[in-house]
Parts: structure tokens; C-alpha cells; sequence
């Protein structure tokens, strides 16, 4: 389990950097730019999530 939160981290990592060079600085919100933005953010909760499910399996382990 531990190595899958890696595997899926690491591709959430590629995918922010894939949107970030999908970005058109001067415009922002529209267009793919904006849909960039939101796969960049939807790949930061994914990370985020992902960190507090590693460290619940580690208080878990601990608690045992």
C-alpha cells in the first residue's frame, strides 16, 4: 500500500507539471488555460489527500 501512495503521488506530481506548461500566463481563465488550472489544483488535493491517508496508516500501525 505504502508503494501504491508513491506511484499515485508521483503521478499526480507529472500531472501538475504536464497543466503547468498548458498555461497561458496572459490569460489565465480562459480557454485550456483554465482548464489546466483546475487539474493543477484537482492534483494538489489528490497530493493532499494522499499524504493524510499515509500518515492515518501510520498512526494506525502505531496504535496497534
Amino acid at each position: 500500500m505504502k508503494i501504491f501512495i508513491y506511484i499515485l503521488i508521483f503521478i499526480a506530481i507529472g500531472l501538475m507539471i504536464y497543466n503547468a506548461t498548458m498555461l497561458d500566463f496572459d490569460n489565465l481563465f480562459e480557454g485550456d488555460s483554465s482548464i489546466a488550472a483546475i487539474s493543477i489544483l484537482a492534483a494538489a488535493c489528490a497530493i493532499v489527500l494522499l499524504l493524510i491517508l499515509k500518515t492515518s496508516i501510520t498512526i494506525k500501525k502505531k496504535s496497534k
